[in-house]
């Protein structure tokens, strides 16, 4: 098993942040700060991405899925709170598959349980063959625009850009590989972790259907729409997101 790089900061219980497609821990530095007050926070870095570009990507979601348990094994972390972004929200899901007993709280943040992302700005093909047409830098710099509504304006476009060319073509495109052949929909009753949604009402990557199947699907899920915001509302709106998550999580409260 590859061994994944990874952020860790802070003391108390294990807090995992796991990131969505073309990212890495990075897209997690605020939050690290500020969860580090409550939590022993730990932002792995997926293989292909990030500072763990250099190893080969699995090709399926549970092959991410069990490269994370591993590193938290590694870390002798036993139990912890989960929160999974985008493709790392699909991660968290199998996650919490394989590993039910394991997971305090959940919250899956932009994200859904149907791998071919049915109303996305563009196909999974078209995004395969852009990167194989482009190349990583043009196709990325695409991808995140539509991640903002301001797109290439909004002020962590760049980080995003940044982030998106450190990611191997192997993992891009087994990382899209993955998506087409992963389906979490009918495992959705069988999540018992107290679990909240949280969606931004203009994600142009997951539709509404994603998050309302979440939310309708898995007992007791609680739901926060956050208005005016795109696919990462952390960044777009991260006072807002991170009281959302210290209140969920019981963490210090956070000033808006």
């Amino acid at each position: 098993m590859q061994t994944l790089s990874y952020r860790r900061q802070g003391k108390g219980p294990a807090l995992v942040l796991v990131h969505g497609y073309l990212g890495g821990s990075a897209i997690w530095s605020d939050q690290l700060v500020k969860f580090s007050r409550d939590r022993d926070v730990i932002c792995p870095d997926l293989a292909g991405f990030g500072d763990s570009a250099e190893l080969t990507a699995p090709d399926t979601i549970q092959g991410h899925a069990c490269h994370v348990l591993e590193l938290l094994n590694n870390l002798g972390v036993s139990e912890f709170e989960l929160l999974g972004h985008s493709m790392g929200g699909m991660i968290a899901q199998e996650i919490v598959r394989l590993a039910p007993d394991r997971i305090r709280n959940l919250v899956l943040y932009g994200t859904g349980p149907q791998g071919v992302l049915p109303g996305r700005f563009e196909t999974i093909a078209e995004s395969r063959s852009r990167f194989l047409k482009d190349g990583i830098s043009i196709t990325a710099r695409k991808i995140a625009a539509t991640w903002f509504l301001k797109g290439e304006e909004a002020e962590a476009f760049p980080q995003c850009l940044k982030l998106g060319g450190q990611a191997s073509m192997q993992a891009v495109l087994a990382s899209l590989q993955a998506w087409e052949h992963w389906d979490g929909r009918d495992r959705l009753s069988e999540i018992q972790t107290r679990t909240l949604v949280i969606w931004g009402s203009r994600d142009r990557s997951y539709i509404w259907s994603q998050p309302e199947a979440l939310w309708r699907g898995i007992p007791e899920a609680d739901i926060a729409v956050v208005p005016n915001c795109a696919h990462n509302v952390h960044l777009e709106q991260p006072n807002f997101f991170n009281a959302l998550i210290a209140e969920f999580f019981q963490l210090t409260p956070v000033v808006l």
